[in-house]
């Protein structure tokens, strides 16, 4: 081909490239814009003024001029004592005496049984800034005597606070607890399962038809509906292995839970099937991204496979395995189809303590939320969203600097 031949093909393909450049950049541009109008939409819904009506306001309840707030413990149980019935005050008690509970707890009782607030109106973040004048304007027509307060959704008692009926007093301790819990137990059932079939497949199994069938099936499990898992976590772990999954084999059962199977195990199970192709996909790659030169390196000087695998194989890929794992359970931890398919709890009045343990998670409170009709539960699910994203963050985060650490350590070692 002569030089004034090639000329023309050149300068072609540097457009067809500069074109290719910009399309790539524009779908960068949308695919941030989208991100950010996401999480503006949630900033949006956390914030803003709330308008309540009380049965009881809070300043009659006063002991001695001391406000509610600044009241002592025993101060509080005795304007408890006072304003509830003598029956309710003697149940409450016996479930958990009223001495053994914190400050914090005595003022949410106090609230919701007492107070007894009523919202009756919320405004996003926006509308508070910008709409002030109208929502003024809507408290002096519809609720002259309440209280419009700026409220952040995303506070201390969203974090510390059980779950409730009473919007104002729910909180989300018990999913916090639930889904670290669950990702804990999916984290040491998936993780060294996923890399051991990832060895298996890449280092010791032998090229044949049965190696074929045993990946392309792992590559199309990766790909189906989580729904489907969830079909098979209750068949499998709820109904079949109940004794197991309920702790009743072991004697470890909740008395009077009622979990029938339907624990913290059960979805640990779930999900670490449902991201174990991902796991072993992932892993996979990085085991085949390790040069062969290292591996000869290391059989020529004696060492065994096991030998060669374990201190050569895996440290040089130990990295990239951890990149494909933090995307593996970020996925787990988002999942709602599956904990719902096997029976993951709406409301829980106690905190989930162990592997057998009824359970719910964040993405299950989020959807309990958002299907209920008022207001202000929507404010609280975004709320919950925007502490799932900080666990997710926070979780990807602790993965990163772990893979940067192995990745300083290996160049360190050349």
């Amino acid at each position: 081909m002569s030089d004034r031949d090639f000329a023309p093909n050149l300068a072609a393909r540097s457009s067809r490239g500069k074109r290719w450049r910009t399309v790539f950049l524009c779908a960068t541009i949308l695919a941030v814009l989208f991100l950010v109008a996401l999480i503006a939409s949630i900033v949006n819904q956390s914030f803003g003024f709330v308008l309540s009506v009380a049965e009881v306001e809070p300043a009659t309840l006063a002991r001695g001029g001391i406000p509610l707030e600044e009241q002592e413990p025993l101060d509080l149980i005795e304007t408890i004592r006072e304003n509830v019935s003598r029956r309710l005050f003697i149940k409450e008690d016996s479930d958990k005496p009223f001495e053994s509970r914190s400050k914090a707890e005595l003022l949410a009782f106090i609230e919701a049984e007492i107070v007894k607030s009523r919202v009756v109106e919320t405004w996003t973040l926006a509308e508070s800034l910008f709409g002030r004048a109208r929502i003024e304007a809507f408290k002096v027509e519809n609720a002259p005597d309440g209280r419009l307060v700026f409220r952040s959704w995303v506070n201390r008692g969203l974090l510390e606070n059980p779950q409730s009926s009473v919007a104002a007093l729910a909180g989300l301790r018990g999913a916090i607890i639930g889904s670290l819990l669950t990702i804990f137990f999916t984290i040491i059932i998936a993780l060294p399962l996923g890399i051991g079939a990832a060895i298996w497949l890449e280092e010791y199994a032998q090229e044949n038809l049965l190696t074929r069938i045993i990946r392309t099936n792992i590559y199309n499990l990766a790909g189906v509906p989580s729904i489907i898992y969830g079909m098979l976590g209750l068949a499998l772990f709820v109904r079949l292995l109940e004794p197991i999954t309920s702790g009743a084999a072991f004697g470890a059962a909740e008395t009077g839970g009622g979990a029938n199977g339907r624990t913290v195990l059960s979805a640990s199970l779930t999900l670490a099937i449902l991201v174990l192709p991902i796991v072993i996909i992932n892993a996979q790659e990085a085991i085949r991204a390790v040069p062969q030169t290292l591996r000869h390196s290391s059989l020529a000087v004696g060492a065994t496979k096991w030998q060669t695998i374990l201190h050569h194989v895996l440290p040089a890929s130990i990295d990239r395995i951890l990149t494909g794992a933090v995307l593996a359970i970020s996925r787990a931890l988002g999942e709602t189809a599956p904990l719902v398919v096997i029976g993951a709890s709406t409301f829980l009045t106690k905190d989930p303590t162990g592997p057998f343990s009824k359970f719910t998670t964040l993405p299950i409170q989020v959807y309990q939320w958002t299907a209920r009709p008022q207001q202000e539960f929507r404010n609280l699910a975004a709320a919950a969203i925007l502490v799932l994203l900080v666990l997710l963050l926070s979780l990807n985060a602790t993965a990163i600097i772990a893979r940067n650490k192995y990745r300083k350590e290996k160049r360190l070692a050349r």
